[in-house]
Order: C-alpha cells, then sequence, then structure tokens
C-alpha cells in the first residue's frame, strides 16, 4: 500500500471524512484538504512566533541579570576601596606651583598676587565658599574651594593665559576656565543684590550730605560707562566696534559717594549710544514706569525733595553730556554756545561732583586687569565677569582693603590699555520739567546748598 501524502488531496480527505463519519460528494474533499492544509500552517507559524518571542524574552531577563550582577559587584567594590584610575589629572609635584607656597606668603605678598587682603580673601571664601565646593567622588579629591577663589582672583587680576594659570595652581588648562565661570556666575548670584543697590533710608541721607559737601545738592550717585575690551565675537563683530576703532563691551555704572556701584549694567556692544544703554536698563525702565517720572518713590521725595521759587528739585542723579536730561538725570549745560557765569558754574559744580565716576573706573580697572585687555572668555559670559568684577570692587571698599598706587591705570594707550571713546552729546533733549529743574538749581544753587 502507497503511503498518503500532502500532493495527493483525494486519499487525505477520504481519511477525514472516514474519522469524521462523513458522507460528502467526491468533488468537495479537494476543498477540506485545502482547509486543512492552510489550519496546519497557520498554527505552524504561530507556533514559530511563540518560541521566537520566548527567546526574545529569555535573553533580555539574562541581560538584566548579568547587569543587576555586574553593579552589585561595583557597589561592593566601592565600599571596599576606593578606585584608583591610571588616567585622570596630571600628576604635579609640591611645590611645583604658586599655590603650594601661597600660604607662606606675607600680607603684602599676599595681596600683591591676589589683589585683596587676606582677611577680605577670608571673608570673601566665606560668604561664597558652600556655592562653590564640589562633592568627593570615588576618582579624584575635588579642588577645594579656597584653590578656586584664588584662581579666579588671579584671573580677574591679570587675565593671564589658561595655561601658564594652570601650571601656577597645579590644574588642568581646561579647569581654569571651568572655575572662572563657575566662581563668577557664585558671586554675582550670592552677593550682587546684596552689594550693589540704590542708597536708602540712612544710606541714602549720607550719600546727599556728602555730595552736598561736594557743593552739589539732592545727588544720589553718578551715572557714567566706560568700554570693556573684548576679542572679537564670532556673531556681528561689528557691532561691537567702538568709536576709537577696537571691540568693546559697555558698562553702565551708578556710583556713589564712597566710589561705591550701586547700579550696574553691562554687555552692550560697543558701538551703541549711552542714551541707547540707558533706555535699555532697569534703571531707566524703574523711573519711567512711574506715573511722575522720578527714579525714587513719593516717600522719598516727600521727606528729601527741596522747593525753590515753587519748583521741587527732587532726588536725582547726574550724568555727563552723553546721557538725556530727566527729572530724576541731571547733566552740564552744552559748551557749544555761550554760557553765563551761572550756568558755567552749574555745569563746573555737576562735573566736579561726578569725578566719583572716573575714580570708581580707575580703581575697578586697576584692580582687577581683565577689563583693560581682550580676554578669550565667550562674550556671553562677559557681563557676569563684569559684574563680578564690582561686586569684589564695592566689598574691598567697603572693607578698607585699599587700593595701591601701582596698580593704577592713569597710563599711555598700549597693547593692554586701550584710549576710551570720546563723549558724544545726546541729542533729542526733551526740555520741560527737567529744564525747569535745571535752571531752578543753576540760578539758585547758593540759596539751596544752605538748606
Amino acid at each position: 500500500m502507497e503511503p498518503i501524502t500532502e500532493d495527493d488531496p483525494a486519499p487525505t480527505a477520504a481519511v477525514l471524512c472516514s474519522l469524521l463519519s462523513l458522507t460528502v460528494p467526491p468533488g468537495f474533499g479537494h476543498q477540506m484538504f485545502e482547509l486543512y492544509r492552510l489550519q496546519t500552517a497557520v498554527l505552524r507559524r504561530r507556533r514559530q512566533r511563540e518560541m521566537v518571542e520566548r527567546e526574545r524574552r529569555r535573553r533580555q531577563y539574562l541581560r538584566r541579570r548579568r547587569a543587576f550582577l555586574l553593579s552589585s559587584i561595583a557597589a561592593a567594590l566601592s565600599l571596599l576601596s576606593t578606585t584608583s584610575r591610571l588616567v585622570w589629572v596630571r600628576a604635579r609635584r609640591p611645590g611645583q606651583n604658586l599655590w603650594a607656597t601661597a600660604e607662606a606668603f606675607g600680607d603684602e605678598e599676599w595681596k600683591a598676587q591676589f589683589r585683596v587682603s587676606r582677611e577680605t580673601f577670608d571673608y570673601l571664601l566665606e560668604l561664597i565658599g558652600p556655592a562653590i565646593k564640589r562633592r568627593r567622588t570615588n576618582y579624584r579629591v575635588p579642588i577645594e574651594p579656597r584653590r578656586r577663589l584664588a584662581i579666579t582672583l588671579w584671573w580677574f587680576a591679570r587675565s593671564g593665559e589658561y595655561r601658564s594659570i594652570a601650571d601656577m595652581f597645579g590644574v588642568g588648562i581646561a579647569t581654569v576656565c571651568i572655575i572662572v565661570r563657575q566662581v563668577s556666575s557664585a558671586i554675582v548670584e550670592r552677593l550682587f543684590h546684596r552689594f550693589v543697590s540704590l542708597p536708602s533710608g540712612p544710606r541714602l541721607d549720607d550719600t546727599l550730605r556728602a555730595f552736598k559737601d561736594r557743593c552739589y545738592p539732592q545727588c544720589a550717585g553718578a551715572v557714567g560707562g566706560t568700554h570693556i575690551p573684548i576679542a572679537p565675537p564670532r556673531d556681528n563683530p561689528d557691532h561691537y566696534v567702538n568709536k576709537s576703532g577696537w571691540h568693546s563691551v559697555i558698562l553702565q555704572a551708578v556710583v556713589d559717594h564712597n566710589i561705591c556701584f550701586t547700579d550696574v549694567y553691562a554687555g552692550w556692544p560697543g558701538s551703541s549710544s549711552s542714551a541707547a544703554v540707558l533706555s535699555s536698563s532697569d534703571l531707566y525702565l524703574k523711573a519711567e514706569d512711574r506715573p511722575d517720572g522720578y527714579l525714587f518713590p513719593r516717600e522719598v521725595r516727600a521727606q528729601r525733595s527741596l522747593l525753590s521759587e515753587g519748583v521741587e528739585i527732587p532726588v536725582h542723579l547726574i550724568g555727563d553730556a552723553s546721557f538725556p536730561l530727566k527729572p530724576w538725570l541731571m547733566k552740564g549745560y552744552s559748551e557749544e554756545q555761550q554760557l553765563s557765569p551761572e550756568r558755567r558754574r552749574f555745569t563746573y559744580t555737576l562735573t566736579s561732583a561726578r569725578s566719583v565716576v572716573d575714580a570708581a573706573f580707575t580703581r575697578l580697572k586697576g584692580r582687577w586687569r581683565c577689563l583693560l585687555k581682550k580676554s578669550d572668555i565667550d562674550i556671553s559670559m562677559m557681563p557676569r565677569v563684569v559684574a563680578a568684577c564690582c561686586v569684589l570692587h564695592n566689598i574691598c571698599e567697603i572693607r578698607g582693603d585699599s587700593f595701591l598706587p601701582e596698580w593704577n591705570i592713569e597710563m599711555a594707550p598700549s597693547e593692554t590699555y586701550l584710549r576710551q571713546p570720546d563723549t558724544e552729546p545726546c541729542e533729542g533733549d526733551m526740555y520741560c520739567t527737567a529744564e525747569v529743574i535745571r535752571d531752578t538749581i543753576t540760578y539758585n544753587l547758593l540759596t539751596i546748598l544752605q538748606y
């Protein structure tokens, strides 16, 4: 008897019918065989898919179990001993760099190197130490906050190459750049609003009294601007070229009688005018957003404003000819026209009182010479560096950390000290309330000073 194959549907159909006790026409056998073959193929494919899925789940389970075992072993080893990597940082011998001998410096040498006294350095470390401290890992001991602060102050004081600073302090070149950014950010975030703010309360009274002793009344500070050199940026470098032909960003600041900064706004391109920078600053918005158009609130004016010939003389700031004339911002008369003796005296008195701005900028750049030369730091980071230097300047002035004569920057322009652009008078002053206030001070100056 010949075997039955799938190629011969008739015997297969006959067997199926006999098993099922069915009586069917002879032509129906082929259809039943096709149905049987299709069902068998479907079951076979389903069984194959299940086997593939089962194998995939088994391999996934094995991978997870292997990863869990490896992580458990690594955790156990980390508890037993500290991992020792063959290469992490460059090994430097003690005494190879400046920082290894810095603690042995005398007070004068310490101040010469870091531009602040040891007491001021410790004070700064106490203020920002927790913010610049880094967590210890299994790979290495982190750089201590004291050395981080020293690296940043050294860079602020000289803006040297990262390679030379790295050798002096025993760290990597890229580490110097990272530390300067981190410490600058910590200074601005933690200390800016604490040490840079417009005077109020008793501090405002002291400021008004001090400027009155300089023969100018009702002055809460002097506003001015200076250009900070930068390397040509990648984006829109022409926007940063100032009138003197070099790339810069502008620092606008308000200075009080103690040569401390009470408002700082930095970062605008060097091609911008002083009036444009002022109009975009928070100082301007704070004054112009008030309904009465004054910088200081009404309660301050009610206590400290003066009346002369029926005109209210509010507490205000003073600036040079590059700023607009506002009720809260006075400036001298233009020298282009013939001035009366009273107007000439007013302009001279205001200019003399405003000299605190030049003194503050001189000390700022003399102490922190990174603001004197083109640095390779990113342009987006430059405003934060400038603000951090202003905060450090205020801390030194408040604590009586003296400015040494050899730091003076009054020298001939050179590669590291570029001549500031000439002042360009502001055009388009609106002579209304501000003009009345200025004329009242001008022709009643001696009487007002006697109040």
